[in-house]
């Protein structure tokens, strides 16, 4: 039995020097199937964009979440039209579709202030790299390593 959600990530670079051999398209496809969300990132730094959003909306009925620190509420509204389920916002809660967005605190004492469900990111490479008691996991640089263990753990 699952115990966690996965939320795959298309992450074909970073700001912080990742660079993926694979492409997008790659990468969607490993996201797409063993994701019960697909991430695709909004920002260019990470090699997103709203055009990405559509594109895997295009490609799949699985839910969609963008990826981004979305600033605006309407960086938030853009996501949405673009046809996204959900959108990550970093250190705030939005005024616009605010029952869409997960919220990413900026500090412990801001985590203290959402409860409910919680989501482990960074670092994880392996199914046993996920601790008791999260609700999903978010995978991306790591996202094929991942991907192999989980298959071969099930």
């Amino acid at each position: 039995m699952k115990r966690f959600q996965i939320i795959a990530e298309v992450k074909t670079q970073s700001p912080f020097g990742f660079c993926s051999d694979k492409s997008w398209d790659e990468l969607f496809t490993v996201a797409n199937e063993i994701g019960d969300i697909v991430s695709i990132h909004t920002d260019p730094r990470w090699g997103g964009s709203f055009d990405l959003v559509r594109k895997a909306k295009s490609l799949t009925t699985k839910p969609i979440l963008a990826k981004g620190i979305h600033v605006t509420d309407d960086d938030v509204r853009q996501t949405i039209e673009a046809g996204a389920d959900y959108v990550l916002v970093v250190g705030r809660i939005p005024a616009a579709h605010a029952d869409k967005c997960l919220v990413e605190p900026l500090t412990l004492a801001g985590l203290a202030t959402f409860p409910g469900w919680l989501c482990q990111a960074s670092s994880i490479r392996m199914v046993a790299d996920v601790k008791v008691g999260a609700d999903a996991v978010l995978v991306g640089q790591n996202l094929e390593e991942f991907a192999r263990s989980y298959i071969s753990s099930i």
